[in-house]
């Protein structure tokens, strides 16, 4: 069960990462003759320290009932939602297809010719397509996007969203809902800038991907074991403290007053040094040599003076990703609070995006 094609009617957006779920709804005022959305609700909620093992759910019934408690706190009574799977859970595979097909026919088409790009029993996996449009190569065919994962990763996120009383209308990936947030930070720009290669290292707890952009789309991913535990781990041998104990003084910001240049100063360093690390890998792969600015996304995006610090020790301008910065707000939210939290809900803006042709 995947959704690669868009939807008509407003979703929430849920990511279900590896500490926290994180919700966002949307809606776009006045019949969207203008494009513009508007935030109507969000909600961070963490999770218990056993629900997830890497990327994976490893307990459904305490996911779910997180997602409960970010449901509540949300205050929505939308129970239409956009979830997203890792990227490294899933295969994608363009091929090339005849223009005359239609959707139905490349479907069974696909279905024949699945076995060729999926090192899987077909039993075991979900796929999904499509079209991305004429090939540049090939005169009357068209690009087909091939999508699969196995069931198992999307199963055990179904049941958790079941467990809340959500369904999934779409499943997603989560490079895909990047790529859909990022294109709607990067259009509100002027058009020489969305002509860049930019690159977006995206900071979670345990692990950093980067993304790279070229013209709206993404050209680029990899992934790196670092992220914003080593923060709390750093926390936790300075001071000798059980872990949950270092992030509780991390959180409520009852931290020695060294900690800044002891710890958190360390940190940052590591951090801009692991962006750096992975975009060397970025230009040895392809054929670019330099991206032209870099954003930060995710919850360690928020350190105070973080991206200066990349920028100055990449040499390339940096800021922070902020995917409400057009939007409006309603009522009920406070933009203090949202201006805080908007690095972390990029992939949830993405999701909810999927609502909205």
């Amino acid at each position: 069960m995947f959704g690669l094609g868009r939807k008509q009617t407003p979703l929430l957006g849920i990511d279900i990462g590896s500490t926290a779920v994180k919700l966002v709804e949307l809606s776009r005022p006045g019949a969207s003759a203008t494009g513009h959305y508007q935030v109507d609700r969000y909600a961070i909620e963490p999770l218990p320290p056993n629900a997830m093992a890497e990327k994976k759910i490893a307990d459904a019934e305490m996911v779910g009932q997180t997602v409960g408690r970010v449901l509540r706190r949300a205050e929505t009574k939308n129970k239409r939602a956009a979830l997203a799977i890792s990227g490294s859970a899933v295969i994608t595979k363009t091929i090339t297809m005849s223009g005359e097909l239609s959707e139905s026919d490349m479907e069974a088409q696909l279905q024949l010719d699945a076995d060729q790009y999926i090192p899987f029993p077909l039993e075991e996996v979900n796929i999904d397509f499509d079209v991305l449009g004429p090939s540049t190569a090939n005169p009357g065919m068209v690009d087909v996007l091939l999508v699969a994962s196995r069931r198992e990763n999307i199963d055990d996120r179904l049941a958790a969203l079941a467990v809340a009383g959500l369904t999934a209308e779409i499943v997603d990936v989560e490079t895909y809902a990047m790529e859909n947030a990022c294109v709607l930070m990067l259009e509100e720009d002027a058009d020489a800038r969305r002509e860049e290669t930019v690159a977006v290292a995206d900071i979670g707890a345990a692990t950093t991907t980067l993304y790279v952009l070229n013209k709206g789309q993404i050209v680029y991913t990899r992934e790196q074991k670092f992220g914003g535990l080593q923060l709390i781990n750093d926390i936790q041998h300075r001071l000798d403290v059980p872990r949950e104990q270092a992030a509780a003084k991390l959180i409520n910001g009852e931290l020695p007053e060294d900690y800044e240049s002891q710890v958190l100063a360390p940190f940052k360093e590591a951090m801009s040094q692991q962006i750096g690390r992975a975009l060397q890998f970025f230009y040895s792969a392809t054929a670019y040599d330099r991206a032209d600015r870099i954003l930060l996304t995710g919850g360690v995006a928020s350190l105070p003076g973080l991206d200066q610090l990349v920028g100055e020790r990449l040499g390339i301008a940096a800021g922070v990703g902020d995917p409400f910065r057009h939007m409006s707000l309603s009522k009920e939210l406070a933009d203090t609070a949202l201006k805080r939290d908007a690095p972390a809900l990029v992939i949830a803006v993405g999701l909810a995006l999927r609502g909205f042709a």
